[in-house]
């Protein structure tokens, strides 16, 4: 059963330097996604996936088409959406007079439900930062604490915008292993990536994006069996970011 519905999707956006072109970011875009399956929307920079997002998320106004999240329409009642979504931004700012239980249980407030400052901590693996600030946490422990807000509503939705971008590959893997968790919680998690590797660990299907148009969405499998059943060059066995962790240890934690 869909859990999100996007039809005939469509963006516009005046382009830069006032010539009085318009730029189309999403372009009639229709695809859904089911409920309890991590689905990845993977393509560059500029490719349309951030747009794609922000308007699912009721945080951009379409152009043109609809989207349904949980039967509800984003246009009509965005307020209702938000309820029912959590959203990991590439980018968070935070009240730097608050600790991490504090900030958790002030964002509870905004929602008809919560889950304990606690219990969110735990699943992030952060109880120990419980008292701490977020300026004194490392990158991979701010992008778990990002989560952890996303989470503070216990949605029926998880949207994460290029949750690993910048992080070095142990925090990378640390993020997975996350995100597999909380799918194990019966969790829909809606993922960006521009990682090829991510996109294929994680995602039970996958949306590729090009100049705001879906050019391809399927399984990996299916879509490697497809576009690229044999490698265009010999590969050697594992990669250089297997070879990181080895030497650097499976268990050194962010």
């Amino acid at each position: 059963m869909a859990i999100v519905d996007v039809n005939q999707l469509t963006k516009r956006y005046p382009a830069p330097g006032n010539s009085g072109e318009i730029l189309t970011v999403v372009d009639a875009i229709s695809f859904s996604i089911e409920k309890g399956e991590i689905f990845g929307i993977l393509g560059p920079n500029g490719a349309g996936k951030t747009t794609t997002l922000e308007i699912i998320e009721g945080l951009t106004r379409a152009d043109g088409g609809s989207v349904h999240v949980g039967g509800l329409d984003v246009a009509n009642d965005p307020v209702g959406v938000k309820q029912r979504i959590g959203v990991q931004l590439q980018e968070s700012e935070y009240f730097d007079h608050l600790n991490l239980s504090e900030l958790l249980r002030l964002f509870g407030t905004l929602y008809h439900r919560s889950i304990s400052p606690d219990e969110l901590l735990k699943l992030v693996r952060l109880e120990e930062k419980a008292s701490a600030y977020t300026k004194h946490l490392s990158g991979g422990q701010k992008q778990r604490f990002s989560v952890a807000l996303a989470l503070v509503n216990d949605p029926e939705v998880l949207f994460l915008d290029e949750p690993t971008t910048g992080l070095d590959p142990q925090a990378r893997h640390n993020l997975w292993e996350l995100i597999r968790n909380i799918h194990a919680r019966g969790k829909t998690i809606v993922l960006t990536t521009h990682y090829m590797d991510e996109a294929e660990a994680l995602c039970d299907r996958i949306a590729i994006m090009e100049s705001g148009r879906i050019i391809a969405l399927d399984t990996p499998d299916a879509l490697i069996a497809t576009h690229a059943p044999e490698p265009p060059v010999q590969r050697q066995s594992g990669t250089l970011e297997d070879v990181f962790l080895v030497l650097t240890g499976k268990e050194l934690r962010e």
